[in-house]
């Protein structure tokens, strides 16, 4: 029943103007603002760890305008999800750097690194216009279908977040594909990464890219959808990766990772999910950052 219910909504709200489901979301979020929760904490605790050069009244502005785009992001999935590749694409208004996803004459790959940033379905849908795409996913629970049914339709290939997951990326690299992963995205415990600085804080960050790149020498590109005001559509951005992310020093790579995750966000910062705990595992056993007050 919840499913049908959820199914409803999203062709519901597909088929009203993008404009509208943004406006809708505006307004919702004013309520997101006003109340206490969980969302709205977080988001303040991120902004406040990674921009401390901005008064308190510049990172409550901040995070108002960042729940605002939260919300714009969850509605807006039924746009990306439910209408065709055509008309979602459709809404594509411009492509900055696009240039960097040309895959070369040398039979490598290339590495597409879309943060939670903008409409990051978008960003996914984008990439597999442009060639053939495996990316790395995880179950969704009771709306696994869903997800998985929405993410292929352009023909997207999607692999689990395991060990044959991994090999079926590196295949797909040295058959000169994409492959697309989100780098933002906090490790298991159990899973190759490290302490890395993300504005200055250490974040748990994966090593995956930078394996992939050194053992198959593919280019490293950042993009992600950047939502335009009004319910203008998206631009999409492509940002080249720092050199380093191929480093043999994992800390290196892992802070050059980090470093075009921030050049990301710089461009869009009120887009970026600052209400995901980023931040929740600390080094050497610090004292959790998501508590206190609502």
């Amino acid at each position: 029943m919840r499913n049908w219910l959820i199914r409803r909504l999203l062709g519901f709200l597909a088929a009203l103007p993008l404009a509208w489901v943004h406006g809708l979301g505006a307004a919702i979020a004013v309520l997101l603002v006003r109340i206490p929760n969980r969302q709205r904490r977080n988001a303040l605790i991120n902004i406040r760890l990674c921009f401390p050069e901005l008064t308190a009244s510049e990172q409550i502005l901040l995070r108002n305008r960042t729940l605002g785009e939260f919300v714009k992001a969850i509605l807006e999935v039924a746009s990306l999800w439910v209408r065709s590749p055509e008309q979602t694409l459709a809404l594509v208004q411009e492509v900055v750097g696009g240039e960097l996803l040309a895959r070369g004459e040398d039979a490598r790959g290339v590495i597409v690194l879309s943060p939670h940033l903008g409409a990051w379905e978008l960003a996914g849908l984008y990439l597999a216009s442009r060639g053939p795409v495996t990316s790395m996913y995880r179950p969704q629970g009771e709306f696994d279908g869903l997800v998985l049914a929405a993410r292929q339709r352009s023909g997207a290939r999607l692999v689990p977040a395991n060990p044959s997951g991994i090999r079926q990326m590196l295949l797909a690299l040295r058959g000169g594909e994409y492959v697309g992963i989100l780098p933002d995205q906090e490790p298991k415990a159990d899973k190759a990464a490290i302490f890395a600085p993300l504005f200055g804080v250490a974040a748990y960050t994966m090593l995956l890219v930078n394996r992939l790149a050194s053992k198959t020498g593919a280019r490293v590109v950042f993009m992600f959808a950047e939502r335009l005001p009004r319910g203008g559509g998206f631009r999409v951005h492509c940002l080249a990766a720092p050199e380093e992310i191929a480093a043999e020093d994992p800390l290196v790579a892992a802070t050059a990772l980090n470093r075009g995750v921030e050049a990301c966000i710089r461009i869009a910062p009120a887009q970026y999910q600052w209400t995901y705990k980023r931040f929740r595992h600390r080094p050497d056993r610090r004292e959790k950052l998501y508590t206190g007050p609502l």
